[in-house]
């Protein structure tokens, strides 16, 4: 009897111990080894040394801060851009799909089969300045000779938006789904009209959708290096292509380990204020008001 309440009070904790161990193993552990390492200094060649130099943070920050900036502002248009395209396709999906939702989503879900490598070089394929969208325009004299997309601003931004706007258009689809068609005929009983109905009643119960999909956007754009390396130039540069090269090119552990930590802490301050901003507790007030 003892033995059957002691295993009942233990087995919450059992059920969860294998996701705690994995988070233990695969993050807490590299990034308390990475912490450590981005106050070492040294080489490959002789080793490195904890000497708890954390001037590396601020050099790191002092050489790359125009990467930072510009890491965090590409993520932040992409994010936005991601929502204006996403959320009427989550909304036509939610409320017009009838019988066809699972096939829309399958398409929209479609190009992940790809590698998200072979996906951008496919849109490098079809920027170039040859390629098949910019030569047939240039041949009729709609654009001119020299313009070209590839290695600028609008190139990365929008190979961001593409390979991102899945994870904005699924969480708001979720929110969506969950609207009951009784509430908005409940809001039509009341004399709403449709944008009334919108923005009183739709738009106020999806945005836990919205709140989840910025923040599985932003972060992972913010971060990425691959659409940066094979869309942008050299002005383009990301503060991923600079961790990138500082680790694999320059070997320089340290420096890319700190450059890690401070885009981490920019991330997380970022969610925070946006939390506070628009946080879970405020957008499920909305969401019941």
């Amino acid at each position: 009897m003892v033995r059957r309440k002691l295993m009942g009070r233990l087995a919450p904790y059992l059920l969860v111990l294998p996701g705690w161990l994995w988070l233990v193993i695969f993050f807490v552990i590299p990034v308390i080894a990475m912490l450590s390492l981005s106050t070492q200094t040294g080489d490959l060649i002789d080793g490195f040394t904890q000497t708890f130099h954390w001037q590396n943070y601020l050099d790191g920050w002092n050489e790359y801060h125009v990467e930072f900036i510009r890491s965090v502002i590409y993520g932040a248009i992409a994010t936005i851009l991601c929502i204006v395209i996403g959320y009427p396709v989550a909304y036509w999906i939610a409320f017009r799909g009838g019988h066809r939702k699972s096939s829309l989503l399958f398409l929209l879900l479609l190009p992940f089969f790809v590698s998200f490598v072979i996906r951008v070089v496919s849109w490098q394929f079809m920027l170039a300045d040859n390629g098949i969208i910019l030569e047939p325009l240039k041949a009729i004299h709609l654009l001119p000779a020299d313009f070209h997309i590839l290695a600028t601003a609008t190139a990365v931004v929008g190979g961001l938006t593409y390979n991102f706007v899945p994870f904005m258009i699924l969480p708001i689809y979720v929110a969506l789904e969950r609207i009951h068609p009784e509430v908005m005929e409940a809001a039509g009983d009341l004399y709403a009209t449709r944008r009334a109905a919108f923005r009183r009643v739709v738009l106020p119960l999806s945005m836990p959708g919205v709140f989840a999909g910025v923040l599985l956007t932003f972060v992972p754009a913010a971060a990425d290096y691959v659409n940066a390396s094979i869309l942008g130039g050299t002005d383009q540069t990301m503060i991923g292509n600079v961790i990138e090269t500082e680790y694999f090119t320059n070997t320089n552990y340290p420096m890319a380990s700190a450059l890690s930590f401070i885009l981490m802490a920019a991330l997380l301050i970022g969610v925070f204020i946006y939390a506070k901003v628009l946080g879970t507790r405020e957008v499920l007030d909305m969401a019941v008001a």
